[in-house]
């Protein structure tokens, strides 16, 4: 098992990739820069990540981890109105990603290095989106164990979830024609989408 200071020098690595990547584009940015943001060795570099592929991935998953993580710790012996609570709860916590100034350039980054390292994306999308579906429709699934719930098609649930929190908007903020919604403006469209979404989709008895 690895050491807490193994564990913080990955760390270091990974938040200055990025700051390079979103400051200097992926290309322009080389492995002894990294290194030398870090600050580490070249040798400690190479040992955490064996190409700037893999440290963007990293980069990449060390950023949905607070939306893994409420999605991971959502209880499922719950009431449909605590269930409404609680993915209100989720919606925020992906809005607040998917919004944030570093959410919306890594996207890009990510599209335009996509283009020309096709497997660079399917690495990309496992640690990122298909996690994020994969555990809500775990959650899902295991909402049909309760009386107040009929979910008859729990990845297209979880599909249409994350699908309904970014719509056109978010389009037109990765475009710069439109600035990312402020907190309030947030809130307000998850107290309108959850409810639809809910009685759409999880059939609840509410």
């Amino acid at each position: 098992m690895p050491s807490s200071p193994l564990l913080s020098k990955r760390q270091q690595i990974i938040q200055a990739a990025t700051q390079l990547f979103l400051k200097h584009n992926f290309n322009a940015v080389s492995m002894d820069k990294i290194a030398q943001a870090a600050p580490v060795s070249k040798a400690t570099l190479y040992k955490h990540f064996d190409s700037k592929h893999s440290l963007l991935v990293a980069v990449v998953d060390n950023l949905c981890q607070t939306v893994l993580h409420t999605i991971d710790t959502l209880p499922t012996d719950a009431d449909a109105a605590t269930v409404d609570m609680h993915l209100k709860q989720t919606a925020l916590s992906f809005m607040n990603l998917i919004y944030s100034q570093e959410g919306l350039a890594l996207y890009r980054l990510i599209i335009a290095e996509c283009h020309v390292s096709p497997e660079l994306g399917v690495l990309i999308y496992d640690v990122g989106p298909k996690k994020s579906l994969m555990q809500l429709e775990n959650y899902l699934q295991s909402l049909n164990t309760l009386a107040s719930f009929n979910i008859t098609d729990s990845a297209f649930a979880a599909n249409a979830f994350f699908g309904l929190l970014k719509g056109e908007v978010h389009f037109q903020c990765l475009l710069n024609i439109k600035a990312p919604p402020s907190a309030i403006e947030k809130q307000a469209y998850i107290d309108q989408i959850i409810p639809l979404y809910m009685q759409g989709f999880l059939h609840d008895a509410l």
